[in-house]
C-alpha cells in the first residue's frame, strides 16, 4: 500500500483527525499518516478578522513545510471570528501546501450570539467562552462551538473535514487549475 505523509500544523486531535479523514477520502488506496506538530500562527490566539484567521492558517502550514520536508502535504487550520454585516460568526481557514503550491479554503460560517462575540472582543478564546456558557471542559478538542450550537448535527471536525476536501480541489484537478 502506498503511503501519504501529511504534516498538520496542530496537535489538536480534532484537526489531525479532520485531515486524516479528508485525505483518506481522496486517497483511499493509500496509508495516510498524519503527523501533528506545534506550529505557531503568528496571529492572536483568537483571531478576530477573516484576514488574521487566513494568515494564521498560512503561517502554520508554511512552518510545517519548513520543519518537516519529507511530507507530501502540509496543512493547517485556523479558527477565527469576525463581525459581518449579518452579525458575528465563527469559521476556519484551511491552508494546504503541496510542493510550492498553496491552496486556501474556508469553512462555512456559524452565527455566534452577540454576548459570545463581546467576550471574544475582551480577549477570551471561543473555546473558553463556550465551555463557560455550556458548562463543558476543553470543547475545542471535541465538538467545538459548532457541536454545541448545532446540538451535535455538525462538529468542529466535520466542518474542518469538509473545508479540507474543498481546499484540495486544485491538487486533485491540477490539470484544469494549472495556468
Amino acid at each position: 500500500m502506498k503511503q501519504l505523509i501529511i504534516s498538520v500544523g496542530s496537535k489538536n486531535p480534532v484537526k489531525v483527525n479532520a485531515a486524516k479523514v479528508a485525505f483518506s477520502q481522496y486517497f483511499p488506496d493509500h496509508n495516510i499518516i498524519c503527523q501533528g506538530i506545534h506550529a505557531p500562527s503568528l496571529v492572536a490566539d483568537q483571531p478576530m478578522t477573516e484576514a488574521d484567521t487566513k494568515l494564521g492558517a498560512i503561517n502554520r502550514a508554511q512552518y510545517c513545510q519548513a520543519q518537516q520536508q519529507d511530507a507530501d502535504f502540509y496543512i493547517a487550520m485556523e479558527g477565527g471570528v469576525d463581525n459581518f454585516d449579518h452579525g458575528p460568526a465563527t469559521f476556519a481557514y484551511m491552508a494546504i501546501l503541496h510542493k510550492q503550491q498553496l491552496s486556501v479554503g474556508r469553512s462555512a460560517l456559524l452565527p455566534l450570539p452577540l454576548k459570545v462575540y463581546q467576550a471574544l472582543e475582551q480577549g477570551e478564546e471561543l473555546g473558553h467562552v463556550m465551555d463557560r456558557l455550556f458548562n463543558t471542559n476543553n470543547i475545542k478538542q471535541k465538538g467545538g462551538a459548532i457541536g454545541l450550537l448545532t446540538h451535535g448535527l455538525a462538529t468542529r471536525e466535520s466542518i474542518y473535514t469538509q473545508a479540507i476536501i474543498l481546499a484540495m480541489a486544485p491538487f486533485i484537478n491540477a490539470d484544469i487549475f494549472s495556468n
